[in-house]
């Protein structure tokens, strides 16, 4: 259920508000004060926020700035002044709407649900996430099949990217070189286990900061390696 909160300080418009977005289907918690609305909003996750211009403690267009200044979650701004530059002035500090009271609730909510929308569809919701591995520093996208080390992506062949992906999806599990042979180039490893050292060298070369002291894949001596968590 998408979540929205009310900074607003009188009680009445407020909660009027709230009755009409919880019979539309919308989980509604309200804020009367400036100072615990900016709270709530820079604390926990909402999916959109109407925002009262006028408020005590601090007013709707700081807490517009602050807001905007770490998410983008929606916000509309409602306000008894009807003064253009104050809309421009909300609309500037980053409100993706300005509505001047009075003002149909019925309106309200159609907007909400118009501005809901339209942030699905732009941050995604809905599509389907990259599958990503991440352990520490490393990070594997298994959809886009790339590699980051430290924030910085490396270039991997395909052998080495399926070498590398299967052994951080089998952490501290330890495997043959005839077990990776088999698993990566799906074929039996007589006289070619030797692919299995050297893929493991270059793939120590781009994810370890010292590979002669590997810190992510360990030789297990006299069985075979293992990805360390």
């Amino acid at each position: 259920m998408s979540r929205i909160l009310i900074i607003e300080d009188e009680e009445s418009i407020a909660d009027l508000e709230r009755d009409y977005l919880e019979v539309a289907g919308f989980e509604v918690e309200i804020a009367y004060h400036g100072r615990l609305g900016l709270e709530k909003a820079l604390t926990e996750e909402y999916d959109l926020i109407i925002l009262d211009v006028m408020l005590p403690g601090i007013d709707g267009f700081d807490i517009c700035r602050q807001v905007r200044r770490e998410k983008n979650t929606p916000i509309i701004m409602v306000s008894a002044k009807k003064d253009d530059i104050d809309k421009i002035r909300g609309l500037g500090l980053g409100a993706d709407d300005y509505m001047t009271k009075p003002f149909s609730p019925s309106e309200l909510v159609a907007r909400v649900k118009a501005h809901m929308e339209r942030y699905n569809r732009l941050v995604g919701v809905g599509i389907p996430k990259n599958e990503v591995i991440e352990i520490r520093g490393i990070k594997i996208d298994k959809t886009a099949r790339r590699v980051w080390v430290n924030g910085e992506e490396r270039p991997f062949t395909t052998k080495e990217y399926d070498l590398l992906t299967f052994l951080a999806e089998n952490p501290n599990r330890v495997f043959t070189k005839e077990e990776l042979f088999r698993e990566i180039w799906d074929m039996e490893s007589v006289g070619d286990i030797a692919t299995v050292t050297v893929h493991i060298k270059k793939i120590r070369e781009k994810v370890e900061f010292n590979s002669a002291k590997p810190q992510y894949i360990e030789t297990i001596w006299g069985v075979g390696y293992r990805f360390k968590m």
